[in-house]
């Protein structure tokens, strides 16, 4: 079932759309060898030490984009999220054509400053990396929340932490504002922002989106 935006894609955007809903996996070769990484990161955020988390994020992350044959990505850990009327910021992936794919992630709650639970931490991570591997792994020209893309989500947590109950790994329902997030590549059609003017960031051939609570 597509979520409420499709109607309002182009053609081609909910061909895009529907190739991306139709993978719900995404195999990894060697998910034991990753596992070491993800213990790292667990215990890294019990400790409240942001540089070990950095540490085991990025290795983790590098780690299971080189299993894949993606290229890599910088990684980097900020303390408070960012907070807004729609909700906190929890991860943004950022492209650029002239340097390597960002991914920005935060590790203590906006409203109590709290370290964040590691569970969500690491499906904001993998949220992330799933809208790099849409690019480089699926080979899609676009990357949309489909019911597809948070499948493939819940398919790596469950990979790499197995002890957990198929029901429990599922990714919660996107909220409605979450749906529709989505990043264009460069050279294609612009990102706009509401007024439908092309932004700045897309001016200057880059793409991001973003993961995070919305009211």
């Amino acid at each position: 079932m597509a979520y409420s935006y499709y109607s309002r894609l182009s053609s081609r955007q909910q061909a895009i759309y529907r190739a991306s809903d139709r993978v719900g996996e995404i195999p990894l070769p060697r998910p034991a060898a990753l596992r070491p990484s993800v213990q790292a990161l667990r215990a890294s955020l019990a400790d409240d030490d942001r540089r070990a988390v950095a540490s085991a994020a990025a290795t983790l992350s590098q780690t299971l984009l080189q299993q894949l044959g993606a290229p890599a990505v910088a990684l980097t850990v900020l303390a408070v999220r960012p907070s807004r009327k729609w909700g906190e910021l929890h991860g943004l992936y950022t492209a650029d054509e002239e340097k390597p794919a960002e991914i920005r992630l935060w590790m203590r709650t906006a409203r109590h400053k709290r370290v964040v639970a590691f569970r969500t931490f690491l499906r904001t991570l993998l949220h992330e990396l799933c809208h790099h591997l849409d690019y480089h792994t699926l080979k899609l020209a676009d990357s949309f929340h489909t019911e597809g893309f948070f499948r493939r989500e819940s398919n790596l947590f469950r990979q790499l932490v197995p002890s957990v109950p198929p029901a429990e790994a599922a990714a919660p329902d996107p909220p409605t504002s979450a749906r529709a997030r989505r990043a264009v590549r460069p050279k294609q059609a612009p990102a706009r922002d509401k007024k439908g003017a092309r932004t700045g960031e897309e001016r200057q051939g880059r793409l991001r989106f973003d993961s995070g609570e919305r009211q």
